[in-house]
């Protein structure tokens, strides 16, 4: 069982998070997230991996990887790569999984726990290397839709499947955090729409 004198090491493959948390309906809270996994143990690190559009000039995402970058993460990321496939349509590649397994490998001896957001079963014989260095392994992914976000070889692979709606009372956004919906213009004068216009909330916390 895992103790409070763990170390403990997580490896978020950031796509793959967010799509999982977005199939169930809510954001990540990535400060409680941290705080979460510091409560559980020593947390020796926190990676969070992520490819980005190479040439453009701002990326939907470059203000979270910002934001991630000074409050405690490691951010690794990576340029995507256009190619022209054998079909002739044109597709974006942007893996990251070597990055996270070389991590992972090389911080295995240091921990005693690898938490891993990710469903790729692709990660199964990572998993399965880490746990032969002695390394109980906790992989959250969900699989409360259909088909599962996990692939099922990764979940049996893991000592610990956790689903990740079983986490979103502690890792999810507060939705008084988000903005609220603006009135319809006609129901009240227009002095009074400009006096309580909502300022866009970037989503983070400061």
């Amino acid at each position: 069982m895992p103790t409070s004198s763990d170390k403990i090491a997580l490896f978020i493959d950031g796509a793959n998070l967010y799509a999982t948390a977005k199939t169930l309906g809510f954001d990540i809270d990535y400060k409680r997230l941290l705080k979460e996994f510091q409560s559980r143990g020593t947390l020796l690190r926190a990676f969070y991996y992520t490819a980005v559009i190479e040439d453009q000039e701002f990326s939907s995402i470059r203000p979270l990887i910002d934001w991630l970058d000074y409050n405690g993460y490691t951010v690794v990321t990576k340029a995507t790569k256009e190619f022209i496939d054998a079909s002739g349509r044109r597709k974006v590649k942007g893996n990251m999984d070597i990055e996270l397994a070389v991590d992972a490998m090389e911080l295995a001896e240091h921990v005693d726990q690898i938490v891993l957001f990710s469903g790729d079963g692709d990660f199964r014989s990572l998993v399965e290397a880490v746990q032969r260095r002695g390394v109980r392994v906790t992989v959250i992914s969900t699989i409360s839709n259909h088909p599962p976000m996990i692939a099922d070889e990764l979940r049996r692979q893991a000592d610990i499947f956790t689903d990740l709606v079983e986490l979103q009372s502690k890792l999810g956004r507060d939705p008084s955090e988000r903005p609220a919906p603006r009135e319809p213009r006609h129901h009240a004068p227009q002095f009074l729409q400009r006096a309580t216009t909502v300022a866009p909330n970037d989503g983070f916390d400061d």
